[in-house]
């Protein structure tokens, strides 16, 4: 078995801690999701996002079997921090890597 690929991303937004907790609401209704106050962690079939919220920033970190689970993650992340966050001057993560 393939060891897990990642990457890491910040989402900067004072309001980290509510989009970390619509993101796993959103997704607990289709897999499995863990929410506490400061911590969420949503099983994609095809990678998992660890989410960690501050009062300034919400970081994600991506685990996946391959480039296209890690693309997918990325990509389902960013659609729906864009959405959540349509007020805000930012929307997407800054990912630290090129998937």
């Amino acid at each position: 078995m393939q060891d897990p690929i990642h990457d890491a991303g910040t989402f900067e937004s004072a309001n980290a801690r509510q989009y970390m907790k619509q993101l796993c609401k959103h997704f607990a209704h289709k897999v499995e999701t863990r929410l506490t106050d400061d911590t969420g962690e949503i099983d994609f079939p095809f990678g998992k996002a660890h989410l960690e919220a501050t009062d300034a920033r919400l970081d994600v970190r991506l685990a996946a079997p391959d480039e296209d689970g890690l693309l997918k993650a990325r990509q389902v992340i960013d659609n729906h921090l864009c959405r959540f966050a349509f007020r805000e001057e930012v929307k997407t993560v800054t990912w630290q890597s090129a998937a």
